[in-house]
Formats: C-alpha cells, structure tokens, sequence
C-alpha cells in the first residue's frame, strides 16, 4: 500500500513526480532498497521562492524494505539548499513483538536552518506547517491505497520464506490467513511535532486464534471473551499500561479487566489513566483493601441494620445490589459504627462486585466489568438529610468514585419522594459526569410501567416489597437502638482492627513525642531500608547516628494527652538531656511527609553504632489548602486530638553486598502491600536515598 504513492500520489498535491536513481534486490527477494528522487512544490510564498531562485524543492527518499525481519525504514533528506538547511526523516513499519496481526508505525525528524537570506523564522514555520500536514494526511493515504488494493481484490500478501523452503513447501496446500479490511484510527491517536507514533491493527479477525486464556493476554478470543469490543488503539493503551506496570509496580499486577476500567473513566488517555490508577493501587496498599474479605468481619450492627444485599442479576448478566435506602437508619449507623466501619462495609460491598462480575463472565461467556444497583427510596425522609450522614455519604462516594470507577453499569432510583431533589442536588456535583448518565430515577410506581423495572431486571427475581415474587433476604434496616450508640474515644480505639495480620508495626507520634526505633549496626557499610505509610497527620522523618547506646526505650504514658493509643505504640529513645553534635549526629536531612503518602527508602551507613529513626510531629495542618472533603479524612475516622499522627512502618538491615540499588532490597521484605510509585520526590546525600511515594 505505501509503494502506491509512487511515482507520484493524487492525494498529496505538492508531491510533483519521483524519479528512481537506485535499487537493490537480494537474491533471496528478502531485502529490497530502493531509492529516489521526489520533486516537491512547497506552498511557499512566491517572493520567497523568487528570492531562493527554485521553483521546486528535490528531496531523496530511500525505502528499506526487509522481508525477513517484516520491517519497512523509509529515510529522507533535503538536496536543495543543503548547504543552508538540514532535514532529515526517518519512518519506520514494524511488527508488534507481542502481536503480529499489529503493524507499529513510528516517525520522527529533525530540522537545522544554518541560514536562508534573513527568512530563517519563515523557513521553520513553513517547514513545521508541512510536516504536520503531512503526518495528518498520513493515514489518510495508507488508508486510501488499503482500500484500492482491497477493491482490487488484493486481501493478502504471502509471507516471505526461504528459497529452500518454498522449493520444499510447493507440492503442500499453502493456508492463507486473510486479512481484515483498512481500519480507521481515531484523530487523537496523531500527534503533532516531530515525533509521532501510531498502532494501527491489520487484524480484527484471526483466523487460527488459541484458546483464549488470561495467559495469553493478546489472544482474539481473550480479548473477546473476558474484555470485550476493544478498537486497536484501546487494546495498545491496555498493553503499553500494562507494561509500564509490569515495569515499574513492585506489587501484584492488577488484572486486565481492572486497568481497562481505569482507562475508560479517562476516555484511554493514558497519561490520565495511570496517574489515577497509581493513586488507586497506592489507596489500596495502605489500607489492605485486597485483604478485606478474607480479614474485616462486618460488625453486628451492620448485618442487622444496614438494608442492603446482593439479590441474582439484571437481563445483562450484570450482578444486582439491592440498597433500600428510604428504609435505612444512616443517622444511626454513623453514631453507632463511626465513618470508618461504613466505609469498609462499602468498599466490602464493591469488592465483592468485583468478585461477581468475574463469576458472571464465567458462567454467561462474555466481559461483565460492572453491576446494576437498585436503590428504594420508600420512606426517604428529612432525618436523611442529617448532616454527618451526608458528609459520611459524600466521602464514601469520593472514595467509590476514585477506586472503582466504571463498576456502575446501571443505577435503578425507585419511588423517589419529594424531598430526593434536596439529596439529589447536595450529591450529584461528587459524581462523575459518565456515572451519572447511567441513573434512571422513578417516581411513584413508575417503575412498573413501560420502560421500568421490566426493562431491566427480569420478572421471576423482582424483589417482593416492589411487587415482584421473589423472596429477597436483603436486611429491612430500621432505627438503630441508641443503647448502641457510642463515642468518639471509643470509636478510634478500635482502628487497630483494621491493622492486624501484618509485619508493618503500627506507631503513635504526638506533639513532643516522637515515635523512634533502634538499630544497631555493627558491620559498616550495612544497608537500612525503610517502608512507612502516614496514616494519619503530618510528621517529619529524620535519622539519627550515635556511637553510645541509649537508655531502654520507655513508653509514653501519654498522660499529657489525657489519651490512650491500642492503635499504635510511641517509644522514645533520645534522652532530653543529650544534645544533637554531642551525644548524636543527623545523619539524613529532615523529610517532610504529608498525610497519606507511602514513603520508602534506605540508608548506606558510614559507621557503626546506633541509629535512631524518628517519626515526629509536624505542625502544618494536613487540609489546610483544601475545604473539599479528602479520601484520607473518612480514612483516618474520626480524630480526637489534632495533635495526633500514626504511622506503620517496616524496617530491615542488610549487608551492602546483598544491597542492590535503592529500594530494590524492599523486595525481600515480604510485605503484604504493593510497592506501586505515582510520582517519586528524591532526598539524598553521598551514601543515602530515600524516596516518597504519592
């Protein structure tokens, strides 16, 4: 298709004539070089042209083209004005290495203007303005010529072999594999500058595909069996996220069906996609989300009053969630459970939506990436419309919204009252655009007319209190007796729950009292390496050198704070009376962490002797820039002293023969979390690293 723009091509006018100076074929018909001559009328201004003296300008361009590797290099340069302008191109087609129904096409070139009589800005605009004509109308044209070929009945082009092997093959039936018509790749897939890359799939259809297994990620009846119609582009952005995963996360590589939803939500721009899906993947480590149901029991409370459950699935094969809010005592829960419980609960509720809809795909034979929630708004009242429960509510979707985006295929809003558009309008500025295109909201019994409930859910599974006829188990909720309600202090004292089963020690750090750790290094040039998550406050991390031991460590009572911490212990080392240049060194400048951010890092030590790290109390207020609600807020539960951080930590010494770079040592710390990094702020001197990880 690409050698049919020659000797010249009516779709691209400046393109003149071309004139063979040179060509070479290999015996074996494997390698052919040919080279030319093309005569170009540039759309320049006449006074220019006037002034350069030409009329046309001559470029050389030299095809590669090597049937062996499958791989075509075009190369082109200026032979007018040569001496004054440089300008060289360089195409290339190739195979995808993981797919070869892929073609990979990659462009890039440079331009130096010595001089041109006093025109060199006019010379580099013009230069510029063609080039990024020519890189719009390039698909344009392989397109055309696709298509000419196609209504010529040209489908196929056979493989190249060897001599030998053709000689040995010609008595044999040869099976052909076809190939799919031209394809169109969307606009924003062409990039203009001087660099432009593009995927484009020569085929939608093998025809020999494998079984479609997760193993082979790239196989047609994968992609059709467990994610559904994807266009070449959308399945080069899941590959090319994929991989940057692959190279960079530490952790378990999430599964295609969850990175396709995070491209998705950004409309596949990956840039969009991944910075999303970092923060996610870094939510999820430091709050154990992957372990939620095989650890997080739902307390009593929940199972008896929060009125919601799983109930079969939608005509779509969709899992079906049944929430009958209007009958629900939020008020009463958060009293009861605080914002933490709840939002465990939920996101309980949508890791096992991600569970069904793999069981789904499974037992239907298609993608089911998404599950259909049926909402009862029945009794809706004012008591709803209580405050912290909005503010809990708002910050559960924020959550929601961030971490599983995509997973609402549909959202059925039944018998809505009159005082849903004040829910309505405090909620629907938190939920995405796309989300909300997805919400079908019924007043009354409307739901049971044309284009309600029918439409969706089939008759033998609607619920019995909407009038259907089946059985649904779903909890009927109800006011929550106050007796079980309790207090804030109580509340925090049970965070620890949601730490257990882990190498990661959880810490207290409060305004003048740090939290510290011993380490004793008796071989120099041993390596510390550190892994914390801030769970909650700001702190500054500093590290200590001393050559004599300090005394015991001694707990904290705490007595200042008038406050217990089960959550989390503070020890502290550094003696008041020792002073920093005498009795110890710093030995690490002083790093700032923020709330929320996972830091990893280590430390070449120069000495042996002690070291302290210390957690400590930073007094910039985490929210200060900010009057939106954060995921760390709901997170965190509910504070009883602003002047309270914590921490969970995990520290190990290795010896500098086993030390393998910065942060790499991290991988035989076992740890239960991912090691995912968004975005990385370095602090570091001579013999030190350490890295912050957002």
């Amino acid at each position: 298709a690409y050698e049919r723009r020659f000797p010249t091509c009516p779709l691209i006018p400046m393109f003149v004539a071309s004139d063979t100076v040179n060509e070479y074929k290999s015996e074996d018909e494997a390698i052919h070089v040919i080279e030319r001559r093309c005569k170009l009328d540039i759309d320049a201004p006449r006074l220019l042209k006037k002034i350069a003296g030409v009329d046309y300008v001559y470029f050389v361009q030299k095809n590669s083209l090597n049937r062996r590797e499958r791989t075509l290099h075009i190369e082109a340069y200026n032979e007018t004005f040569s001496n004054r302008v440089i300008i060289n191109e360089h195409c290339c087609y190739t195979v995808h290495p993981d797919n070869e129904d892929w073609t990979c096409f990659e462009q890039s070139a440079s331009l130096d203007i010595k001089s041109f009589f006093g025109f060199e800005s006019t010379v580099e605009k013009i230069a510029m303005k063609q080039y990024t004509s020519n890189i719009k109308k390039g698909k344009e044209i392989i397109e055309y010529y696709l298509k000419q070929l196609e209504e010529e009945g040209i489908t196929f082009v056979p493989r190249w072999t060897p001599p030998v092997a053709c000689k040995l093959e010609s008595s044999t039936s040869h099976t052909r594999r076809p190939v799919s018509p031209a394809i169109n790749i969307p606009d924003s897939a062409t990039k203009e500058g001087l660099n432009n890359k593009e995927i484009l799939n020569t085929s939608s259809s093998p025809s020999e595909p494998a079984a479609g297994t997760p193993d082979d990620k790239l196989d047609a009846d994968y992609i059709k069996r467990y994610l559904g119609d994807l266009t070449p582009m959308q399945e080069s952005c899941l590959i090319r996220l994929r991989q940057w995963l692959q190279e960079t996360h530490k952790g378990k590589i999430p599964k295609d069906e969850h990175i396709l939803r995070f491209l998705r939500a950004r409309d596949f721009n990956i840039d969009k996609a991944r910075e999303i899906l970092c923060q996610s993947l870094t939510w999820r480590k430091q709050h154990q989300v992957d372990y939620i149901l095989d650890t997080w029991n739902p307390p009593q409370v929940l199972q008896d009053y929060y009125a919601g459950g799983w109930h079969h699935h939608d005509k779509d094969g969709r899992p079906l969630y049944v929430l009958r809010l209007g009958q629900m005592d939020t008020k009463g829960l958060v009293r009861a459970l605080g914002e933490e419980a709840l939002l465990r609960y939920v996101l309980s509720i949508n890791e096992e939506g991600l569970r069904r809809c793999e069981e789904n795909t499974k037992v239907f034979g298609r993608p089911i990436s998404s599950w259909t929630c049926l909402v009862d708004l029945e009794g809706l009242n004012m008591r709803h419309l209580w405050r912290p429960g909005v503010k809990a509510l708002l910050r559960i979707i924020e959550v929601v919204e961030a971490n599983y985006p995509e997973t609402l295929g549909r959202l059925l809003i039944l018998r809505a009252p009159r005082v849903f558009p004040v829910l309505w309008t405090l909620v629907s500025p938190f939920i995405d655009d796309n989300t909300r295109k997805k919400f079908l909201i019924y007043a009354g019994n409307d739901y049971q007319g044309p284009g309600g409930l029918l439409d969706y859910i089939d008759k033998e599974i609607i619920p019995d209190f909407l009038g259907g006829e089946c059985m649904c188990e779903v909890p009927e909720g109800g006011l929550v007796p106050k007796s079980l309600y309790r207090t804030a202090e109580e509340l925090e004292n049970e965070d620890i729950k949601l730490w257990t089963e882990t190498i990661y020690q959880s810490a207290s750090v409060f305004k003048g009292a740090p939290h510290e750790v011993l380490i004793q290094i008796v071989d120099a040039s041993s390596v510390i390496t550190w892994d914390f998550d801030v769970c909650k406050g700001d702190i500054v991390f500093n590290i200590f050198h001393s050559k004599r031991a300090p005394q015991p460590p001694k707990k904290d009572s705490l007595g200042a704070h008038s406050i217990t911490s089960p959550g989390g212990n503070n020890v502290q080392l550094i003696d008041k009376v020792w002073q920093l240049g005498r009795d110890y060194s710093m030995v690490e400048s002083p790093l700032i962490c923020k709330e929320g951010e996972s830091v990893q890092g280590s430390h070449v030590t120069r000495w042996p002797g002690f070291y302290i790290l210390q957690w400590k109390f930073h007094s910039m207020p985490a929210c200060a820039t900010t009057n939106l609600p954060r995921v760390d807020d709901v997170l965190a539960s509910l504070q009883v002293s602003s002047h309270k951080c914590k921490v969970m930590y995990y520290t190990e010494v290795i010896g500098s023969e086993d030390f393998r770079g910065s942060m790499t040592s991290l991988e035989s710390s076992h740890s239960g979390f991912s090691q995912l990094s968004a975005a990385t702020t370095s602090s570091s001197q001579s013999h030190s690293s350490s890295m912050i990880s957002r």
